[in-house]
This record gives C-alpha cells, sequence and structure tokens, in this order.
C-alpha cells in the first residue's frame, strides 16, 4: 500500500498565506483500476496564480497545482510505467489518475524525451514565447517594459524581447534582481519599484515611450506605464501579483488612456496555447543551446517545504521559477 502525502487548503487566505491554512496529511492509496495509472511527484509548481484562484477553491481538499511525476504503475497503456508526466494533480507526494482534464488545466501529457540536457522541471515552467509574441507582436528597434521581470515569466519575455531586437525594461523589486536582470540576462535597464520613483524612472529610461508592456502585477504600476505608452502600443495581461494578498483589490484602470493612445490590451489564460505547448518548448530549448536564453531556478528541496517555497515566491524572494524538488 502507497502512502501519499497532501496537503490540503484548510482554511481561505487572508493577505498572505499562513501556517494552517493548509495542513500536511497522510493517506494511504487503494490499488489502482483499469485506465488508472500511480504517479509518484519530482518537481512541484508554486505559482502567482495559485494564490489568485485560491478564493474560489473548496476547503478540505488538496491545493492546486501542477508537477512533473514518474509514473510507477500503469493500467492505461497511453500513460506507461517509467515515464514522465506533466499533470495538475495538485499538491500531493503520489497520485492516482486518469490523465483527465482538470477545471480550465488541460489533461496529463508524456514529458517530450527531447534529451538528457532538458532538466525534468523545465516542463512545469512555461514556454510563454508564443503568447508574448502574438499578443505584445514586438519589432526590432521597439521598446519593451516587463513587470514582475525577475520570475519565471517576465525573465523569459525579458529575454525574447532582447532576441527580437527591442530595448528592454525590467521592473522588479531588488537591486541584486536588478544586476541579474542587466548583466546576466541582457536587459537594457531596471528599475526598483520599491526605492524609484516609477513614473520619473520611465520618462527617463524610455523618453521616446514605451511599444508593448508585459504585465504580471496590475495595480498603480499598470496605470503608470499606461501613461507612458505609444499611440498604438500593446499590452499584454499575465497576471495582477501586487493585488493578490490584498483584501480591497480594486485599483480604478485609467481607461482614458487606452482610448486616446488607442492601446490594446489583453488578457490570457496559458491553454489558449497548449496545442502549440511543444513548440515553445522546443524554441525555447533551441535558443538554450545557442547562448541565447538563458532559464534560472529557485529549487527548494522537500516536498514537506511547498508552503514555504509558495509564501517565498509570494514574497518575491525567487530568481526565476520556483519549483519543489520532491
Amino acid at each position: 500500500m502507497v502512502k501519499a502525502k497532501v496537503f490540503i487548503f484548510q482554511k481561505q487566505f487572508n493577505g498572505l498565506p499562513k501556517e494552517g491554512d493548509l495542513r500536511l496529511v497522510e493517506e494511504n492509496l487503494p490499488a489502482i483500476k483499469d485506465g488508472e495509472f500511480l504517479a509518484e511527484a519530482v518537481y512541484l509548481s508554486v505559482d502567482p496564480y495559485m494564490r489568485a484562484y485560491a478564493p474560489g477553491l473548496p476547503l478540505g481538499k488538496p491545493f492546486l497545482g501542477s508537477q512533473v511525476a514518474r509514473i510507477v504503475e500503469s493500467k492505461n497503456p497511453k500513460y506507461p510505467v517509467g515515464r514522465h508526466v506533466v499533470g495538475q494533480f495538485g499538491w500531493r507526494s503520489h497520485t492516482i489518475s486518469k490523465g483527465e482534464p482538470f477545471h480550465i488545466f488541460p489533461a496529463a501529457f508524456l514529458v517530450p524525451e527531447l534529451g538528457p540536457d532538458v532538466p525534468l522541471s523545465y516542463f512545469i515552467g512555461t514556454a510563454l514565447i508564443l503568447v508574448f509574441l502574438e499578443i505584445c507582436n514586438p519589432k526590432k528597434g521597439e521598446t519593451v517594459v516587463v513587470s514582475g521581470a525577475a520570475g519565471a515569466v517576465g525573465s523569459l519575455v525579458g529575454q525574447i524581447a532582447k532576441i527580437k531586437g527591442c530595448t528592454v525594461i525590467g521592473i522588479a523589486g531588488s537591486e541584486e534582481k536588478g544586476k541579474w536582470l542587466v548583466d546576466e540576462l541582457g536587459f537594457d535597464h531596471f528599475i526598483n519599484y520599491k526605492t524609484a520613483d516609477l513614473d520619473k524612472a520611465l520618462s527617463e529610461v524610455a523618453p521616446n515611450g514605451i511599444d508593448c508592456y508585459f504585465d504580471n502585477v496590475g495595480g498603480d504600476t499598470t496605470n503608470i506605464i499606461l501613461r507612458h505608452m505609444n499611440d498604438f502600443g500593446r499590452i499584454s495581461l499575465c497576471g495582477s501579483i501586487s493585488m493578490y494578498n490584498k483584501e480591497d483589490r480594486k485599483v480604478p484602470l485609467e481607461l482614458f488612456n487606452l482610448v486616446t493612445k488607442q492601446l490594446r490590451m489583453e488578457g490570457f489564460v496559458f491553454n489558449r496555447w497548449l496545442d502549440r505547448w511543444l513548440e515553445g518548448v522546443q524554441q525555447n530549448h533551441q535558443w538554450i543551446q545557442e547562448g541565447k536564453l538563458r532559464i534560472r531556478e529557485t529549487v527548494t528541496e522537500g516536498f514537506e517545504n511547498m508552503f514555504k517555497a509558495f509564501v517565498e515566491m509570494l514574497q518575491g524572494k525567487n530568481f526565476g521559477k520556483a519549483v519543489v524538488k520532491a
């Protein structure tokens, strides 16, 4: 009999998640049935969307999240023993699944065999190249601003903009992150939103305005950037992490700037591009091999440290993608 460790969503978050909001338990798993497989977690993801979706989640159930897991037993020919699978299995060490879709998330899929130089953890990272290129459509010589620039998404988006020949400005919350963005990832400028006057700083580093904005944070930051957008600028709305831990998430959006500048602003959910996910992974892999793209992960060891990794990610302590190695 297999014992699974599971984080149960015990109490709705009030502000930053606290000890006791989730409870770590053990449960005995039954034998698998026809059509099912048993998977053991290898890497688990912690992401901002988990905090954003929490108010709509039922209590008493495992907390949501994706993972790369190894199939250790199977009665489903689509999921053979020994292969690795990406699934929305939640915060569980072991999962019995049929591989079916969950909520807005896709069916579990097998990790493609791209070679030993591609770490398994990359497959719970992001292949957002397609989102960025199709919504923002950055062109050579344009100016691109990325908020939350030192996170899993922002750090990739900024590097892709550089590959496309753009001037890239990253917004993040520490000088250490800024040094990483500029010195290692090739960003042209960095603004520390905690210490700088963002409006003034943008006037200095983007005197000719902003053409594309990739928004991970929302709130007042987005309103300030709207004032600096050029006519016909493009804005991709990925997240609003600055608001997730606030009781009052209402920040009036200065919509008049969208009208007068004729801006295009579009939100997205990743699964719109799911059928092209492998295409994005392969393109990122090619750029990594060519030395054009760098991936950084903040890895926390031990399944029991999931909650710690989650909170530290929400506090902005991670560089790049935050993952837990089970």
